[in-house]
Parts: C-alpha cells; structure tokens; sequence
C-alpha cells in the first residue's frame, strides 16, 4: 500500500482548506475526490491525517481525523548556506538534496566571487522546492529558504550554531573533525568562485573551522552534498544511530 498524499497548508484546525497549486496537484493530477485520506502538514512538525469532505472549483475541505508528531526530522538542528549559483538547476538541486539529507535551515548567499542574482520568484521558486522534497521524502516539516546579500549576513545568521565549518577548497587541512561533531552543525559552502582568502579570514573570526573535502576540487554542488551527507552520517542521522555525544540514543 502506498503511503498517503501529502499536502501543505497554512492552518489545520478540526477542518482545512486546500487551495491554490496544491488544490490543483490533488484534484488535476491525483484525481483525489471525496472519501480519500491524504496526510496535511503545517510546517509545525505534526501531520494530520485528513478525509476529502468537499470538492468545489477552487478549493476542496477536509476533515482531521487525527494528528501525530512526524518521526522523519533529523534530532539534531544542521544548516547549510551555499553561495547562490549561475544555473537555476543546479541552486534546486541543493535545496533538494539538503531536504533529503534532513537539513533544518537552509540559507543562499551572494559573495566576492558569486557572477548570479537572486530575485522574488527565484527564492519563491526554491521554497517551492523545498516543499516538494519535504513531501517526496515523508519530512513533516520544510525548511524555509533565505537569502542574504552578502557573506557575512548569512554567517552572522548562523552564529547559534555550536559547530560552524566553512568549506574552503585551498585549506590544507580541516580545523574541524568531520568525523565527530557533537550538537548544531552549521555549514558554508561557496559558488562556482569559491571564496577569497579575505572571505575565509571573515569567517574564522566569526568562529568558523575552514575544511577541507579531500584534493579534488568539486562542483559547488556535489562539495554541498557531500559536506551535508558526511556531516549527517557523522552525527548518526543517516545509517545505524550512535551515541557519540554521550546522551541516550
């Protein structure tokens, strides 16, 4: 049996109403009609399992039946800021994965070496991403995506963030063990330029550990990908579950 459809809506009370694209995608698409259950989310966490009680023209009214925590969320709070990238593709492809992988907060950046600009539906654009993944991978919750103007914005954004590790393609060494951070895990990585010595210099004084992802230069994207994966492992979020920061597992 295939899981339910899943739907976001911005408020659930005993009723909800589904609207605009989402409507579209369950009444066009999935040809979903009254009596059928589907799973909505709120971005609170919860996930509520509804029955299609209505179907008009532009909206269609469900009933809750009944609600749950959603159990896919990662148990510790990661980040990831990348630098905002030429190809619209390949900015998507990020924030997609970075939702599989579990990523709680999600910032793009424009900095010394970034040739792209971001606009109003570009952002709109990867939010609608993000919530797509969200639904494809069973997450109850989808990260916002934000934008900061510049570098420093995005990594005084993250300043919360108990281990903060700025990928740097001409560090000779990590500063950081990738092999076993403990807590909040905050994470840069640059666009197809890179960053400049002066950039890195800003970041380790915000209390940034500049890493290395071994002697090949990567792709922006696959150094996001891989930073985010190690970092997940590394923290018990993806294969067997480890207590390696001393708590209960």
């Amino acid at each position: 049996m295939s899981a339910l459809k899943r739907f976001f809506v911005e408020k659930i009370g005993e009723t909800a109403t589904l609207t605009g694209e989402e409507f579209e995608h369950a009444k066009n698409v999935l040809r979903l009609g009254v009596g059928d259950e589907v799973i909505l989310l709120d971005n609170s966490g919860k996930e509520y399992t509804c029955i299609v009680a209505n179907v008009e023209k532009k909206s269609m009214l469900l009933n809750v039946l009944g609600v749950c925590e959603g159990d896919k969320e990662a148990e510790t709070p990661v980040a990831l800021a990348f630098g905002y990238l030429k190809n619209a593709d390949k900015n998507e492809f990020i924030v997609q994965k970075a939702v599989e992988l579990g990523v709680k907060e999600i910032i793009a950046f424009s900095s010394e070496y970034s040739s792209a600009f971001m606009n109003e539906n570009k952002l709109e654009r990867l939010n609608k991403i993000s919530k797509e993944s969200a639904k494809q991978c069973l997450r109850s919750f989808a990260p916002t995506v934000r934008y900061a103007k510049t570098l420093k914005e995005a990594l005084e954004l993250l300043n919360g963030y108990e281990n903060k590790l700025f990928a740097c393609e001409f560090a000779l060494e990590s500063q950081a063990d990738l092999n076993s951070p403990c807590g909040s895990t905050a994470m840069v990585v640059g666009s197809e330029g890179g960053f400049s010595k002066s950039e890195e210099a800003l970041a380790n004084s915000l209390g940034f550990s500049s890493v290395t992802l071994g002697k090949r230069i990567l792709r922006a994207e696959t150094a996001c990908v891989a930073l985010t994966s190690i970092v997940m492992f590394s923290l018990g979020e993806l294969g067997e579950k480890t207590d390696k920061c001393g708590g209960q597992v």
